[in-house]
């Protein structure tokens, strides 16, 4: 399985920001889609923001649409999710996804194969 490695998560005040990074080193080349998504506690897994390679397709959820960006550096093998204003309902533990092919279906949990083991995001004065 080829390993996805999450980082910058932490504690942040609501108004706040983080900036998520997600190492895809173990892929031998660039021809994969990512995503981001976030499970709540007793909640189900949900797509935050997903991004195809070079095809012009990017989603967000409707929840954080114009506070999140999604974005990768094929170089670097590396993905990021910078959040801004963030919400207290912003709370859970975010995973970095991937899948081989340039694009995504529905930027759904199903639609990706490969994941990291996920980093604590908490909003909360």
């Amino acid at each position: 399985q080829l390993p996805l490695v999450e980082s910058g998560g932490g504690l942040v005040q609501p108004g706040g920001s983080l900036n998520l990074s997600c190492s895809a080193s173990g892929f031998a080349s660039d021809h994969f889609a990512i995503g981001w998504f976030r499970q709540a506690p007793g909640k189900e897994r949900e797509g935050v923001a997903c991004l195809g390679n070079n095809v012009g397709k990017e989603d967000y959820a409707s929840s954080v649409k114009g506070r999140f960006t999604i974005a990768r550096d094929n170089g670097k093998k590396m993905a990021y999710l910078q959040m801004n204003n963030l919400k207290s309902e912003d709370t859970g533990v975010y995973f970095c996804a991937a899948k081989w092919g340039s694009t995504y279906r529905d930027c759904g949990v199903n639609d990706f194969a490969f994941w990291g083991q996920g980093i604590q995001v908490t909003v909360s004065s």
